[in-house]
């Protein structure tokens, strides 16, 4: 199992280009993850990266033994999902990842029952609303919302979940109330925007009479934190976009009111994307079934403001 270990490590050091990188991905400490690579080469007598203070590159035979690793680390995991199948006792750890919104309201509160119904099964649940490189973070199953536009993933579709544009009564005491995308920039709305490296969303696409239609937005704020936009929105600092489960509670108590009402946002896709060679993996299907199952009903009862 040790060496086994060391070989996990030395991917996850490979594709993160980082020991403290790869520690914290496997929950260790960077002098652990140096020592298991350390191992690994003793084992097989190469050197397999080149290290400096500043620096940690492959060598050649890094790169060679990084192919038959990952083929070694499929084999096991394909032998220990077969296993789990015909012995109906699925286990071992599960790394989900899904966007702050989602993960906190969706997911996160129906964790504890699944372990309930899966006690040899550890899950990790990593919650980010930027961009994520299923490969390099070595994840099993993530929640998506939006376009899929990685076609090296498998996407189960999940639901449609309607957006809402609102703001705070205060903000609209103050600026006024827009009746459309067309007035959010002839009256110079501020506008709360979800923006971070590399994000393509620097527009809103409203439905119109004559269609979808985009308006380059701008405001005094922007964070890759949802729940951060939705805090100065309640404050009254800007219009917001949002899912509207996101913010189901504040429309019901009318701490947030509808805004643009003519020219609502396009609905935005849930979907689970799972790396193809995690498709045979019992604990995937498992863990999406049942996640899956309670956010449709979840949606149905938030979106009903």
């Amino acid at each position: 199992m040790a060496y086994i270990n060391n070989i996990r490590m030395f991917v996850r050091v490979y594709e993160l280009g980082s020991m403290s990188a790869a520690a914290r991905d496997q929950r260790t400490s960077p002098a652990v993850a140096s020592a298991r690579v350390g191992e690994l080469e003793k084992h097989l007598g190469v050197r397999l990266f080149n290290r400096t203070t500043r620096s940690l590159k492959p060598t050649s035979n890094g790169t060679l033994f990084y192919e038959g690793a990952l083929k070694i680390l499929d084999a096991i995991s394909h032998a220990e999902a077969t296993l789990t199948h015909a012995t109906a006792q699925p286990r071992g750890t599960l790394f989900v990842a899904a966007p702050l919104g989602i993960g906190r309201r969706l997911i996160a509160p129906h964790v504890p029952a699944f372990k309930d119904e899966n006690p040899e099964i550890e899950l990790r649940l990593r919650l980010s609303d930027r961009s994520i490189d299923v490969t390099a973070e070595g994840l099993d199953l993530v929640f998506h919302l939006g376009p899929l536009e990685d076609s090296a993933l498998k996407m189960r579709f999940i639901a449609e979940c309607p957006r809402i544009l609102c703001a705070a009564p205060a903000y609209i005491d103050r600026r006024g109330m827009p009746r459309d995308g067309t007035a959010l920039l002839a009256q110079h709305h501020d506008c709360l925007n979800l923006r971070f490296p590399g994000a393509r969303e620097f527009q809103w696409t409203l439905q119109t009479p004559t269609g979808p239609q985009r308006y380059k937005i701008s405001g005094p704020f922007e964070s890759d934190d949802g729940d951060v936009l939705t805090g100065w929105a309640l404050d009254g600092h800007g219009i917001v976009l949002k899912p509207i489960f996101e913010v189901a509670d504040h429309l019901r108590s009318g701490a947030l009111v509808p805004v643009a009402e003519a020219t609502p946002p396009l609905p935005v896709t849930l979907a689970a994307l799972t790396p193809h060679k995690r498709l045979r993996d019992l604990k995937v299907s498992l863990f999406t079934d049942f996640i899956a199952d309670r956010i449709r009903a979840e949606l149905v009862a938030m979106t009903a403001v």
